[in-house]
């Protein structure tokens, strides 16, 4: 799986001009399953970016995460992370799980959230989403899971 994970002061998915998730300061995570990811991909990517250390201390280090701050968490499916883009002008998906399973997958990694995090929100699996945020830092940083568990 692959999380494209964002240090926010606000974020927001609106669908059909209603906003179904927002947070304050936390992580907007853009969310994506890859063809062959199991549930174990799923919770070790979530166990990491929950403690991913993106945040200030009182001397201005990153050494704060997201389970020390009690920040927001708000996660968006994102199928385009996967795209191959090594030949051509127009991306392949082909390492993107298919809809099904990246659907299992996210709902999945969502739920699970939920219940080790107090403050989680979601974008809605296959819909056109207005994701606006602002970026604080900016500070970005892309995180994936290998079959293998690395």
């Amino acid at each position: 799986m692959i999380a494209l994970l964002q240090r926010v002061s606000h974020g927001s998915v609106v669908v059909d001009g209603q906003t179904i998730g927002a947070i304050d300061a936390g992580l907007l995570v853009l969310l994506c399953a890859e063809r062959g990811d199991t549930e174990k991909e799923a919770d070790q990517l979530l166990s990491k970016l929950l403690s991913y250390r993106v945040f200030s201390d009182e001397a201005g280090k990153m050494n704060r995460s997201l389970k020390d701050t009690g920040g927001g968490l708000l996660l968006v499916p994102q199928f385009t992370l996967a795209a191959d883009t090594n030949s051509g002008t127009r991306p392949s998906f082909t390492p993107a799980a298919a809809p099904d399973d990246a659907r299992r997958l996210f709902h999945y990694a969502l739920e699970q959230a939920r219940k080790l995090h107090p403050v989680v929100a979601s974008g809605q699996f296959g819909a056109d989403m207005k994701v606006s945020l602002t970026n604080d830092g900016p500070v970005t940083f892309w995180l994936q899971t290998r079959k293998n568990g690395n």
